[in-house]
């Protein structure tokens, strides 16, 4: 039996009261942090205390709130030096209330630098610690692993092939699979499901649906969105010289993207756009190809099925300095994943909209229903939803928890 599903047994026996400390500073942690919670509460026999500082998910799963969710709320550059002295005492606080209260463990949960800097000074103090989310060090500053294993006894890694970027230091670096590969079932982007989602969109299931996403910040919406207009203009000439019409989705997050995002494509009136209020999901359920800014949503893009084009754009002195600290050779996440090139990449010079929509005539003729084989998403698909356990990323976390409890002798 091995180590880890020795000492979930182990839990599973046990009936005493074990406290733990968490901390979640964006609605993403706070997704991860119930998980954890749930499944903690299901795994573990006694009575387990939840308290920090989380969302609304994670206060419905019985957390404690030592501070406010939205105190840790901040954004660029400028805003978290402005309220440094807050966060300093906040930061002070938080330390002193864990200690204080005798935590058995304490989990941070991705907000990398603010819980760093709680997991090493509860770890100094001799409390377990865990951070939840391993940074990007196989992209960039690979040099941090060395500042996560200073600061925590255990990291939970969301890609298998991170855990072994931390082999040569003190740490339990353990792969627990990514949750968005347990919510997108392999049939959540099925040929039923995109009719329905078309249907729900009053959209016209014979046309070619592109889902077009920019990204969700002003900055990445000002610089992407329209070369990517004007790539999907070149598409629609392409398809109507084939017969067939295209009908773009955008989705707009907040109030403050979509009238950014109406604005800029009010320039482009030929084009039959909707743009849908919310995250991504809908709108690549119902496509038929994606042009998708590089990041998490090339992930769901392909848990979804989608065959896609990523691009990326930054300004000039933004995109030299990157060049300077990233080290994959490739920036979108199934190409990550699959340690080739599974979709095509355009970055900064290179994602023209000519060659975006070039990308983009070749993927549809590539994943047409005539494309004989498996997707080649599928594997990957399976790997991230079923984690080191099998059980996926809220079990495989809870499963790590307890190990460490076990490990310290804190269970009861």
């Amino acid at each position: 039996m091995s180590a880890s599903f020795a000492a979930a047994s182990v839990a599973e026996q046990s009936s005493g009261l074990i406290t733990l400390g968490l901390l979640a500073g964006e609605a993403s942690g706070d997704i991860l942090g119930a998980g954890l919670m749930m499944a903690l509460k299901a795994r573990y026999k006694g009575t387990i205390r939840f308290i920090g500082v989380g969302g609304p998910l994670m206060q419905a799963q019985g957390l404690e709130c030592m501070a406010d969710f939205d105190t840790l709320s901040v954004n660029g550059f400028k805003e978290p030096l402005l309220r440094l002295p807050a966060l300093i005492r906040l930061y002070r606080s938080l330390a002193k209330g864990f200690i204080d209260e005798g935590v058995d463990a304490f989990v941070g949960i991705d907000f990398n630098v603010f819980n760093f800097l709680l997991e090493g000074r509860l770890k100094r103090a001799g409390i377990a610690t865990v951070h939840y989310v391993s940074p990007s060090v196989y992209a960039w500053r690979r040099g941090r692993t060395k500042k996560v294993a200073r600061c925590a006894d255990k990291v939970f890694c969301l890609f298998p092939f991170e855990p072994a970027f931390y082999e040569n230091h003190e740490i339990d670096a353990r792969f627990v699979g990514h949750p968005m590969a347990q919510d997108i079932t392999p049939d959540t982007g099925s040929k039923t499901a995109q009719a329905v989602a078309l249907n729900q969109l009053g959209l016209d299931a014979q046309a070619v649906t592109l889902a077009l996403l920019p990204g969700s910040r002003s900055s990445e919406v000002a610089l992407m969105l329209r070369p990517m207009l004007e790539a999907a203009a070149m598409l629609a000439v392409g398809l109507q010289g084939r017969g067939k019409r295209l009908q773009i989705l955008i989705p707009c997050l907040n109030q403050a993207r979509l009238n950014q995002i109406q604005l800029i494509s009010a320039g482009m009136p030929d084009l039959d756009i909707q743009h849908v209020p919310g995250d991504a999901r809908q709108c690549l359920v119902a496509s038929d190809v994606a042009l998708v800014k590089s990041g998490t949503s090339t992930l769901e893009a392909m848990l979804v099925g989608r065959p896609m084009v990523v691009t990326y754009r930054l300004n000039t002195v933004s995109y030299w300095i990157a060049r300077l600290f990233v080290s994959t050779p490739y920036i979108a996440i199934p190409n990550i994943l699959a340690g080739r090139k599974l979709v095509p990449e355009l970055i900064q010079d290179a994602a023209t909209p000519e060659a975006m929509c070039q990308g983009l005539l070749a993927q549809l003729a590539l994943h047409s229903e005539d494309s004989a084989g498996p997707s080649p998403y599928a594997q990957i698909h399976a790997v991230l939803s079923g984690g080191q356990s099998g059980h996926g990323a809220n079990v495989s976390a809870a499963i790590g928890v307890l190990d460490l409890l076990s490990e310290r002798n804190r269970l009861g």
